[in-house]
């Protein structure tokens, strides 16, 4: 199952990666896709091992970590901004 992985603000700065395609072995929610991409060590732990640092958007609509995600999304991920 192929989707395409999106990547803003500090996990691009920080991966030096803006996009990828991405097989995942069957559908899955966002907590079960951060932990895939946690498991790629280093820089990707740190970003993708807690969930509170992390928003989530799929097909450009913000999801939770319990969305669904299925074969041809589009999921981007940054952080949580604030406004002033």
């Amino acid at each position: 199952m192929n989707i395409s992985l999106c990547f803003f603000a500090r996990f691009r700065e920080q991966l030096g990666v803006q996009q990828e395609l991405y097989t995942l072995p069957k559908e899955c929610n966002g907590h079960e896709l951060l932990a895939q991409l946690a498991q790629r060590g280093n820089k990707w732990h740190e970003l993708f091992d807690n969930p509170t640092g992390v928003l989530v958007a799929i097909n450009q609509e913000m999801a939770t970590l319990d969305s669904i995600i299925k074969q041809g999304d589009e999921v981007a991920f940054f952080p949580p901004v604030t406004g002033g």
